[in-house]
């Protein structure tokens, strides 16, 4: 298969205008199928990055002012009129990264909607606030009040999705906001505030792209009240530093190692799909923050876990053109990562690692009928058989279709194991004892448990992580600041 495409170029959103980077710089976007040019996005400088600031600010006042009603009114309009663009939006995002378009079109879009509604929905709750008759003569009160320019910082790996969380809930509780995708991504995001530039007010939504010098501009600057990022533990170290100078709140969902548990009593056929499947492979090859990507299984059963696991891989892990829909798993979305899951893969057998199943990468090794795709970033599903958890590739997010798989024999055991990493974000258990499930839900050190399933999220609930996994949520209560007035009577 020969895949052409012209190489387009994306614009910034400044204050409502598509406008290039005012040096002109351009960055590439990399197809990681093919591993061509196939776009060009703005490598924005510090110019840029002032220009958002003083757009976002000068737009807060007006934005801020809007009753809760008016600001869901918008919300709400952008969530309607999403399936408009769905199908671009969708080609966009598995274009730049590779994840593929049965889970960008039927997964994810319809879920952007969603949060947009949801938003819209809570946007009253951010100006609730509380009384308290404080004696017989005075009472206080709080409110509730935007914090002003709130900075969300995006991943490679999932751009559209947490554009949306990061957006949607600060711009509901009356703030401005400006989106700084990653360089390796930023195509989507481009064309995403673009359309929801044609529904805001200008100023209130501003998207600029380019490397860590924007970035750190837009954490270190003063007119900036509040940062989120989804990222690297190393990110989130740099930003603490930035930002001291100036301080302001700051929301971290950071990396994971998360444990997927399955005893001997779980439902082995639904488990295995569970883990392996929606686990880790086809949620974009691996790589997602809370990727089950340590695979803890009771003695008993290990032997029969393996064999389902293996057949779920070959019956429904297809790899392929990510544009196809019957294509279940895409690649390595830029080069840089492709090549840290390469040595990851070639340190498990440095470490005595087993690999029972895949463990090959290269696109003219993995699809030798498609020379299209020969340069492109693609491994294959892998699972490493290991029989300690200090290792390396226990220890360490590798953040692709690689897994490690270990036996355990207790309950006490499994928790150990579980907990023996710097992170805590995401953690699944497999069983049908319900006393044991509160009892795991209880003592996993993990932002999120998952029981009988695997990686739901939903806009209704908090996700947010623990540890080295980061602190806080992109909630709406966390995009305001509550003040205290006493009044005394009489």
């Amino acid at each position: 298969m020969k895949i052409v495409s012209e190489i387009k170029e994306y614009q910034n959103q400044l204050n409502g205008k598509a406008v290039p980077a005012s040096s002109g710089k351009t960055i590439d976007s990399i197809d990681p199928a093919t591993g061509k040019v196939w776009a060009k996005v703005p490598g924005s400088s510090i110019q840029d990055a002032e220009e958002a600031i003083s757009s976002s600010k000068q737009a807060f006042n007006d934005w801020a002012a809007l009753s809760a009603m008016e600001r869901a009114a918008y919300l709400r309009k952008i969530g309607d009129q999403l399936v408009r663009h769905a199908q671009e939006l969708a080609a966009l995002e598995t274009k730049d990264i590779g994840w593929v378009i049965r889970e960008t079109s039927y997964g994810l879009i319809p879920v952007l909607t969603s949060i947009w509604h949801d938003a819209a929905g809570a946007a009253a709750v951010a100006s609730r606030g509380e009384t308290v008759q404080l004696d017989s003569k005075s009472f206080g009160y709080t409110l509730r009040e935007p914090l002003g320019v709130v900075v969300g910082i995006l991943p490679w790996n999932a751009p559209l999705f947490t554009f949306t969380i990061k957006a949607a809930y600060a711009l509901a509780a009356g703030n401005t906001v400006i989106i700084k995708p990653s360089e390796f991504a930023s195509v989507s995001s481009l064309r995403y505030g673009e359309i929801l530039n044609t529904i805001f007010p200008p100023g209130v939504l501003n998207v600029v792209s380019g490397d860590g010098e924007v970035g750190d501009v837009l954490v270190r600057h003063r007119d900036v009240n509040r940062v989120s990022l989804t990222g690297s533990v190393n990110t989130a170290k740099a930003i603490v530093r930035s930002s001291a100078q100036a301080p302001k709140p700051l929301t971290f969902e950071l990396g994971g190692k998360s444990p997927n548990i399955v005893f001997a009593d779980a439902n082995l056929e639904k488990a295995a799909e569970g883990v392996t499947l929606n686990g880790i492979f086809t949620g974009n090859a691996g790589q997602i923050c809370v990727g089950g990507s340590r695979i803890l299984i009771q003695r008993p059963v290990f032997e029969k876990m393996l064999s389902l696991m293996k057949e779920q891989i070959e019956k429904n892990i297809k790899l392929g053109y990510p544009m196809d829909p019957e294509t279940s798993m895409g690649p390595i979305a830029n080069s840089v990562q492709y090549k840290k899951v390469c040595n990851y893969i070639e340190l498990s057998k440095e470490e005595g690692g087993e690999i029972i199943v895949g463990g090959r990468y290269g696109g003219a090794a993995l699809l030798p009928n498609n020379p299209s795709f020969a340069e492109g970033y693609w491994i294959e599903p892998t699972l490493i058989l290991v029989g300690s958890n200090s290792l390396r590739i226990c220890q360490e997010e590798i953040f692709g279709p690689v897994a490690v798989v270990m036996p355990f024999d207790t309950e006490e055991e499994a928790l150990k194991i579980a907990n023996e990493t710097a992170y805590g974000l995401g953690a699944g258990v497999w069983t049908t004892n319900l006393d044991r499930v509160h009892r795991m839900i209880r003592k996993l050190e993990s932002g999120n448990v998952w029981v009988n399933t695997y990686r739901r999220v939903g806009p209704e609930l908090p996700f947010g992580g623990v540890k080295e996994s980061g602190y806080g949520t992109d909630s709406i209560l966390e995009n305001t600041r509550e003040k205290t007035c006493i009044i005394e009577m009489g």
